[in-house]
């Protein structure tokens, strides 16, 4: 302390020599202060002054800086907001612009819109509540786009409905026109004029043909191009609705969704265009329709196939003509059976070809269309069976069944050019003169060449060989021969107004129908340049048809003869009691000989044997006749009057026998007919009952085709059975023993039956 203390001292004795030595200074100092306050006071005076008039002064100043502040803060805030606002000027102008495009209906764009918005420019102002609005918005949108789209798919489907009846006539008429001017084409090939093709369609070949145009177009620029523009699917439907909804259910990433709506709305179409109206068949206009939808749906899907990606496949599209074809073919063979016009048939065949070729052109496959059409040739020939038996039953009908009169030459190359007629004695006869068939002759001829022809109708654009198509014509041919015209000729054999000179003019005319076979033959082979002696060729079998109706001809004359001779003896009144013979064949047996005889010149003109037969068959049934008269049960009595007086009709049918009525007997074989009758008249005209009875059994026997049993049944009627009747009664007075006799022939003869019999 002692130390601090001295420390101190000597410190303050510094200082104070510090400040002594400083003091005059601080003295001089402070008198200059004092020097300096009056002019620091008259200095704050004029600060004071120079503030008071400087604060007046900035007052203004500093009002009009805090302007400039706000200003300068609003200058900062509208440039923020229009920064803001370039950001969210994009988002409103693709919301707009998504209102217009819904509003407009061009709903792919409206999504793709919403894309952009959803991915770019909504989240660069996600912040804002407005574009919160706009995202929760979307998906609504999304799901009415969705609605939409459908809703118009669905009118697309209904709409397609009403075109497709369209669609399918536009098609056809392109391939029934492709399919005339190839034919057009080959034939001027066939000719050697034919040079390139004056003909292409877009796209494709006919057999791809798609949506083409047929062009038509001088190859030699002489003439002026022509462009005929055939309408196509695309010009008749609106499948924006189609590309429409595909593309927005894909970028909606539901497009299996899609597909499958579509394929199954089309498959319940397809079963609906493939049911038939119940009236069809009674129309070609019926099947023109069915037809002409189910093209246009097809056509419709096959513009589908090439236009979309993978909305409907090949494997569906057949799938679907698959169960079409199916139900098709069930359709027509059903429908095509009610049919029984050959017109008709043949255009539902024409309208088969074209419908069959329109789809091949699509690339569907048709073979089972052509073999339908194997069917339908029979229906078609069937109704023309029918036709032409009504044509043939026509022509007999109206047949006068003479042969034909020929005034002139001219006439006479009139019949020849229809008929193939040939006979060199008729030629060299002078006019007039007749050919020996009538007038049904040429014109069944002429129609059994218009039956063919109508055949031949059918078989083309069937693409079949000349040889199949010959095959076709022969067979129809064939049918015709031996079931129409045979059934027609056999019907008119059986009418009853149909006599024996009808009946032999038949025969004549069957004949010549018959010859004419061979020119048939040749017709056909013209026609298809089909030799006949190629391998399987069919021949016209139809001979036998003529050669049937002769032998029903023949055996209808047969039956028509016996029947008139059973009309003539019906007229038969013997007098079975008479006691002698009037001297004369009785009048009804006249007449019947003078029947035959007439008959028998008409005969004449009869081929063959035919006369010859029915002569014989005549005689035999007259003979047989006259016999059942003479053994009739219900004749009880017959006097030797009577037996004289039948003796002389027989002698005239034997005279009638042996004048030869029909050329070409040999001997006395026509007489041979009357053999049974004569020896049993012999018998008891003479009475040589010993002689009969000593022969009998021998083969050299004078009786020997009397029947023991007939000689019985007639002995048995000449018995005494009344006094009044009894025809011995004369031998009573000269010879009583001949009653006796009587017995014992009929007990030697009862004998004999007796004999025979066991």
């Amino acid at each position: 302390m002692e130390k601090l203390d001295a420390r101190i001292r000597n410190h303050d004795r510094e200082i104070e020599k510090m400040c002594n030595f400083h003091h005059q200074g601080f003295v001089d100092a402070i008198t200059e202060l004092l020097k300096v306050r009056a002019d620091a006071e008259k200095l704050m005076g004029q600060v004071t002054d120079t503030n008071r008039r400087l604060q007046e002064a900035g007052r203004e100043v500093t009002a009009q800086t805090e302007e400039v502040i706000r200003c300068r803060i609003q200058q900062r805030n509208m440039a923020t907001t229009v920064e803001k606002l370039h950001l969210c000027i994009p988002v409103l102008e693709m919301y707009s612009k998504l209102k217009e495009q819904l509003e407009s209906k061009r709903y792919y764009a409206a999504l793709k819109t919403m894309e952009q918005l959803e991915k770019v420019f909504i989240p660069r102002v996600s912040q804002y509540r407005f574009c919160q609005i706009m995202a929760e918005n979307l998906p609504r949108l999304r799901e009415e786009i969705k609605e939409i789209s459908m809703s118009d798919l669905k009118d697309f489907l209904e709409s397609i409905r009403k075109h497709s009846d369209k669609v399918g006539h536009t098609a056809m008429r392109q391939a029934q026109q492709h399919r005339t001017f190839n034919s057009a084409v080959a034939k001027q090939a066939s000719m050697g004029h034919y040079t390139k093709p004056v003909y292409s369609l877009n796209g494709r070949t006919h057999s791809h043909t798609h949506y083409g145009r047929l062009l038509t177009a001088d190859e030699t620029g002489d003439e002026e191009e022509a462009d005929e523009e055939i309408l196509t699917a695309q010009d008749l439907v609106d499948f924006s609705p189609v590309y429409r909804c595909l593309h927005i259910y894909t970028v909606l990433g539901d497009r299996e969704t899609f597909e499958n709506y579509y394929r199954k709305q089309r498959k319940k179409q397809a079963r609906l265009v493939l049911q038939p109206q119940a009236n069809m068949h009674e129309t070609v206009e019926g099947y023109r329709r069915y037809f002409n939808q189910i093209v246009g749906f097809f056509v419709v899907e096959d513009h589908i196939l090439h236009a979309t990606q993978g909305l409907v496949t090949r494997a569906f599209t057949d799938e679907l003509w698959n169960m079409a074809l199916s139900k098709i073919i069930a359709v027509l063979r059903t429908h095509s059976s009610y049919c029984d016009d050959p017109d008709l048939v043949l255009e539902l065949k024409n309208l088969i070809v074209i419908f069959a070729d329109t789809l091949q052109g699509y690339g569907f496959p048709v073979n089972r269309l052509f073999d339908l059409l194997f069917e339908v040739r029979d229906q078609y020939n069937e109704t023309l069976l029918k036709k032409w038996a009504l044509v043939f039953r026509e022509i007999f009908e109206l047949d006068n069944y003479s042969p034909i009169p020929v005034e002139t030459e001219e006439e006479y190359i009139l019949v020849v050019s229809r008929f193939p007629f040939h006979d060199a004695e008729i030629e060299k006869q002078d006019f007039p003169k007749k050919l020996p068939m009538s007038q049904s002759v040429p014109q069944i001829y002429t129609q059994v060449k218009e039956l063919i022809y109508a055949s031949l109708k059918f078989s083309e654009s069937l693409h079949r060989s000349s040889t199949e198509i010959d095959d076709m014509l022969r067979k129809s041919t064939n049918l015709l021969l031996t079931r129409t015209l045979s059934s027609c000729l056999q019907n008119l054999i059986k009418k009853p107004h149909i006599g024996l000179t009808e009946l032999v003019q038949i025969i004549i005319n069957t004949t010549h129908l018959e010859q004419a076979c061979k020119y048939l033959e040749e017709f056909i082979t013209n026609i298809t340049n089909v030799s006949p002696e190629t391998v399987h060729t069919t021949r016209l079998y139809g001979l036998s048809t003529f050669k049937d109706a002769r032998h029903a001809a023949e055996g209808e004359i047969y039956t028509k003869l016996n029947q008139k001779i059973d009309e003539f003896i019906q007229l038969a009144d013997y007098e079975w009691g008479m006691a002698e013979s009037d001297g004369r064949a009785s009048g009804y047996l006249m007449d019947l000989i003078n029947f035959l005889r007439s008959t028998f010149q008409v005969f004449t003109h009869l081929p063959g044997k035919v006369a010859q037969t029915a002569c014989m068959s005549a005689c035999k049934h007259l003979s047989t006749s006259l016999m059942q008269m003479l053994l009739d049960t219900e004749l009880k009595q017959i006097s030797m009057g009577a037996i004289q007086q039948f003796n002389l009709d027989v002698i005239q049918c034997e005279l009638f026998a042996s004048s030869e009525p029909v050329p070409g007997f040999q001997g006395d074989t026509l007489q041979l007919a009357f053999i049974d009758l004569r020896q049993l008249l012999d018998l008891f005209m003479v009475w040589d009952w010993s002689t009969y009875l000593a022969d009998y059994g021998q083969p050299t026997s004078k009786y020997l085709r009397v029947n023991p049993a007939t000689a019985l049944a007639l002995l048995e009627k000449m018995k005494d059975t009344s006094k009044k009747n009894n025809i011995f009664s004369q031998f009573r007075k000269n010879d009583r023993d001949k009653q006796k006799l009587i017995e014992t022939v009929v007990k030697q003869l009862r004998s004999l039956v007796n004999g025979m019999s066991s």
